[in-house]
């Protein structure tokens, strides 16, 4: 992100499991800071969006679900594929009660069934038309984040649109196509990939930072999820990696404690140790491999108990940090 061509797309993705509902919710609520007024879309509909600030099930349409610093708010959408496919025949063709129609036969489930690629061309169109909309002249949201489909097909997703340009030659189909494109791949979008310090997600990261940019769409930030501190002193953390932190080492510090210098006990808490100090030496090596993909990286703690929106606001907290050094650099 830059001042001069400032993000407004944040499309969010990562393997399943990494945490990135919860990456985009929390990015949210830092674009929303200081008054500003920001779009959260679910593309999915898992409504993991209503879960994570405990609201009733999101209908289709733009709802408040947060607050922030400044009168800034969070608005959300959970994109229903029925609709956004009525909305776009009355949009381009004016064919909303004929649509209708259709659905009471089963005619749009059946399409949006059999043509996955259909279903992702609407999502980002109407994610294409919530980042330009405009009322009396201004833009109605500084910034939309997209809670997208995991890096698995993410290409694939913001890409299909393009295809379809490809296959017509006018007529709206083609003008929808071509504009969709050229706000995904313009420097106003970013797509943004969340992983854990773990062999799968950091490959698969990787290779979808690969595939992204074969594909000309603008890869943003790396942001690593659910990253712990190590619980040792760096002294004992490097001999227990070295796996020569014994029983004994730790028996005096029991008895110190107060504690009974159990000889298993301390032996069992040694053997613990080690496996903790191993199991960090290994993120720390995955840690490098995402220092190496050469994008902006952002580490996201692992919060204790469940997530709340007192977590959220912790984690915008840290990503409000992020963007301010992206736009300082």
């Amino acid at each position: 992100m830059s001042p001069d061509f400032p993000v407004r797309c944040h499309v969010v993705t990562g393997k399943g499991g990494t945490g990135k509902t919860t990456v985009a919710a929390a990015l949210a609520l830092a674009l929303a800071s200081e008054g500003r007024t920001v779009l959260l879309v679910e593309c999915e509909g898992r409504q993991g969006i209503a879960q994570l600030f405990d609201t009733p099930p999101l209908p289709y349409e733009e709802r408040r679900v947060a607050v922030t610093r400044g009168g800034g708010e969070v608005r959300a959408l959970a994109i229903d594929v029925e609709e956004a496919l009525l909305e776009y025949l009355e949009m381009f063709y004016n064919l909303r009660r004929a649509g209708r129609a259709l659905r009471k036969m089963g005619a749009v489930d059946f399409a949006t069934t059999i043509a996955p690629g259909l279903r992702d061309v609407l999502i980002t169109g109407k994610v294409k038309e919530a980042v330009t909309r405009r009322k009396d002249g201004r833009r109605v949201y500084d910034a939309v984040v997209v809670d997208a489909p995991p890096t698995g097909r993410i290409t694939r997703f913001l890409n299909v649109t393009g295809e379809m340009s490809e296959l017509t030659r006018s007529g709206p189909i083609k003008t929808q196509s071509d504009g969709v494109m050229a706000v995904l791949r313009s420097p106003q979008t970013a797509v943004h990939l969340v992983t854990l310090l773990e062999d799968m997600p950091v490959q698969e990261t990787a290779d979808a930072i690969a595939e992204l940019t074969e594909a000309r769409l603008p890869v943003g930030s790396v942001i690593v999820n659910m990253a712990s501190e190590p619980v040792l002193p760096v002294d004992a953390l490097d001999r227990a990696v070295e796996g020569v932190l014994t029983g004994a080492d730790l028996a005096p510090g029991l008895a110190a404690s107060g504690l009974p210098a159990d000889t298993d006990l301390a032996e069992a808490l040694a053997t613990e140790a080690v496996e903790h100090a191993q199991r960090w030496a290994s993120q720390d090596a995955l840690r490098d491999r995402v220092e190496k993909m050469d994008r902006p990286v952002a580490e996201l703690p692992l919060l204790p108990g469940p997530m709340d929106l007192g977590c959220l606001f912790e984690l915008a907290g840290r990503l409000e940090e992020h963007l301010g050094a992206e736009v300082a650099a």
